[in-house]
């Protein structure tokens, strides 16, 4: 059955609603439907979309598993896939300053820039979210380099989230969230925590 036969609309109409949680499961979906029928896809499956939905959910196994099946000419003639792979191999590697390189170092498509953008933003909160749980006081230039921001844009970015500055030292101080007593901290949560922390200053 001839390639053209492939219809990527419940995905186009999830990109453009910005429905990016969504992208990953119905690429799945829309492979399975595809093999089934014997279509033949290779050339004009959307492979970044699809490794970006997979980024977007933190599933980075299955990401990892498409990227080893994708056809190397598929990745030879398509920059913009290698480069999306390059996010995906420094989240995997947990190189932080290197993760936000990635996201800045193609000149993206439309569709493309809109899930970058969303996953840069995504993954921004995260560490932030991870700096706020392991540090009361940090440095204004490493929470830059956490964020991947410039330290004005680190600084304003703390300050509309609670923290406050000691603009001699030139430190942060972190605003704790409260604490809620019914809640207990998973012990497999603390480790990846812990190790994540790890990671951060090392």
């Amino acid at each position: 059955m001839a390639s053209s036969s492939l219809d990527l609309t419940p995905l186009k109409d999830a990109v453009s609603s910005r429905s990016y949680d969504k992208i990953a499961d119905i690429c799945d979906e829309l492979r399975l439907q595809v093999a089934s029928q014997g279509i033949s896809y290779v050339d004009e499956w959307p492979y970044a979309i699809h490794l970006l939905g997979y980024m977007l959910v933190q599933d980075m196994n299955s990401a990892r598993f498409l990227w080893k099946c994708i056809p190397n000419s598929t990745k030879e003639g398509q920059p913009e896939l290698v480069a999306v792979w390059a996010i995906g191999q420094r989240l995997w590697t947990r190189d932080y300053a290197g993760v936000y390189e990635a996201f800045h170092g193609f000149d993206w498509s439309p569709d493309i820039q809109a899930l970058v953008s969303t996953l840069t933003e995504r993954y921004r909160n995260r560490i932030f979210q991870l700096l706020l749980n392991a540090y009361s006081t940090i440095s204004v230039a490493d929470t830059a380099r956490f964020l991947g921001l410039s330290e004005d844009d680190a600084t304003k970015y703390a300050l509309k989230h609670g923290w406050s500055i000691d603009p001699t030292l030139q430190m942060l101080t972190v605003k704790k969230m409260p604490v809620v007593s019914e809640q207990k901290l998973d012990p497999g949560k603390l480790q990846s925590l812990t190790e994540y922390v790890f990671h951060l200053e090392h």
